[in-house]
C-alpha cells in the first residue's frame, strides 16, 4: 500500500515537471519570436553622397520692375485715347490727347510777344521785357506739350483711368477702366520709376519683360540672404510652372506685423514664363547654402541638443549611439562631416512626436512654408 502511494506521487510529480518544462519552452520561444519581430521592424536610412541645399522662402505678388502712372501735364477735355488696356506700346508713342485749341492760341500769342521783345534789348527795361516774354513762351510751349501723353518706355498698357470727353489734367481723371489683376508699378520699394498699385494715372503702363517680386522674410532668414543669390519662383495658380530669379535688393529697415519682424526683399526674374501675369501670387525660395557630393543623411534621424548631434547606427544587429559633426543643414538633408561612413545604416526614430533637428516646414529648411525649392531628397529604406 505504501509502495503504491509513493509510485503515484512520483508519477504526479513527473507529470507536473514535464508540464512546467513545456511551458518554459513555449514562453522562451514566444519571447524570442517577439524579439525577432522587433529586430525586423527596425527601419533605417543609409548614409549616401548627395547635394545638400538650404533655402528660405516668402510669398509676394508679381509686379513690373519698371512701371509708370502717366498723367497730362495740362488741364483740359480729353479729345482722343489711342490705346486700350493690354496694348503693347513703344517709347515715344502718343497714348492720349487733350483738346489743345486754347493752349495752342496761348502759344501763338506768346511767340508773337517774344518776337516783338527780341527787336529791342538795348535797355534794362527792354531786356526785362524780353525775359518775361521768353518765359511766357516757354510756359505756353510746355502747356501744349502737356496736352499729350507719350510712352516713356516700351511696355504694356495696364490701366486707363479716363474717358473721351472727360476733364483731365494734373491729378484728375475720369472713370476707371483697369486691367483685370493689374498690379500697376512695382509693389514695395526698390522699383525703378514704378508706381504703387492703385496710384491711378490717367494711363498706367508697365514693362512686362522686367518682372519682380517683393517678399517679406523673417529676421532670422534675412541674415542668410545676399544680393545675387539665385531663387526659384512658383505660382499659386500655375501648377508645374516655375521661374528663375535672383536677389537684387534687401531693405535695411523692417516692418512688424503681429509682433513678427520682417524685411522686404526684392527678387528680380531672370527668366519669365509666358504664362506669368502681373498681380499673380507667387512663392519664392532662395538658395542660401549648397554643397555637392558630400556625405548626407536625412535630417529627421539626427537628434541635436545644443551643439551636440547624435544618431543611432545599426551595427551587427545592435543599435549603437554615435556622435556626428553636422555641416550644412538643408531642406531635407544634412551634411555629415565626420562620425559616419558612406553606406552606414542609421536607425529611424521609433516615434515622430518629438521635433528633430532640421525643423521648418516641409521642403524649406528654416524658411516659411511652401514649395520644395531645395535639392536632395533623403534616401531611405
Amino acid at each position: 500500500m505504501k509502495l503504491s502511494t509513493k509510485r503515484g506521487a512520483l508519477i504526479v510529480n513527473g507529470t507536473l515537471g514535464v508540464l512546467l518544462l513545456g511551458g518554459a519552452v513555449i514562453a522562451y520561444s514566444s519571447l524570442g519570436g517577439e524579439a525577432s519581430s522587433a529586430d525586423a521592424a527596425v527601419r533605417t536610412v543609409q548614409v549616401t553622397r548627395a547635394t545638400v541645399t538650404a533655402s528660405v522662402s516668402a510669398s509676394g505678388t508679381v509686379a513690373s520692375a519698371r512701371a509708370r502712372a502717366l498723367d497730362f501735364a495740362s488741364s483740359g477735355t480729353v479729345e482722343k485715347i489711342y490705346v486700350k488696356v493690354g496694348d503693347k506700346v513703344t517709347k515715344g508713342q502718343i497714348l492720349a490727347r487733350l483738346d489743345d485749341d486754347s493752349a495752342q492760341e496761348s502759344l501763338d500769342a506768346a511767340a508773337a510777344a517774344l518776337d516783338t521783345a527780341d527787336d529791342d534789348t538795348s535797355t534794362a527795361a527792354a531786356y526785362a521785357q524780353y525775359i518775361t516774354a521768353r518765359n511766357t513762351y516757354r510756359a505756353a510751349k510746355r502747356a501744349v506739350d502737356g496736352t499729350v501723353i507719350k510712352a516713356p518706355f516700351s511696355g504694356t498698357v495696364t490701366a486707363i483711368n479716363g474717358t473721351v470727353g472727360g476733364s483731365s489734367g494734373s491729378g484728375s481723371s475720369g472713370s476707371s477702366t483697369k486691367a483685370a489683376g493689374n498690379a500697376s508699378g512695382a509693389a514695395g520699394s526698390g522699383s525703378s520709376g514704378g508706381a504703387a498699385s492703385g496710384s491711378g494715372g490717367f494711363i498706367d503702363i508697365a514693362d512686362t519683360g522686367r518682372l519682380q517680386l517683393v517678399g517679406t522674410f523673417t529676421e532670422s532668414d534675412v541674415t542668410r540672404l545676399k544680393v545675387g543669390q539665385t531663387a526659384s519662383i512658383g505660382f499659386d495658380a500655375l501648377n508645374g510652372v516655375t521661374a528663375a530669379g535672383k536677389v537684387t535688393q534687401i531693405q535695411p529697415t523692417a516692418t512688424t506685423s503681429n509682433n513678427v519682424v520682417q524685411y522686404p526683399v526684392t527678387i528680380s526674374f531672370t527668366e519669365v514664363p509666358d504664362e506669368v501675369r502681373l498681380g499673380q501670387t507667387a512663392t519664392v525660395g532662395v538658395v542660401v547654402e549648397s554643397v555637392q557630393n558630400v556625405l548626407a543623411l536625412s535630417s529627421t534621424v539626427i537628434s541635436t541638443t545644443g551643439s551636440r548631434s547624435t544618431v543611432t547606427v545599426l551595427r551587427d544587429g545592435r543599435q549603437v549611439p554615435v556622435q556626428v559633426e553636422a555641416g550644412v543643414k538643408g531642406d531635407t538633408l544634412t551634411e555629415i562631416r565626420s562620425g559616419l561612413n558612406e553606406g552606414d545604416q542609421v536607425v529611424r526614430p521609433a516615434t515622430t512626436g518629438t521635433t528633430q533637428q532640421g525643423g521648418g516646414l516641409p521642403g524649406l529648411g528654416g524658411g516659411g512654408g511652401g514649395r520644395n525649392f531645395g535639392g536632395g531628397g533623403g534616401p531611405g529604406r
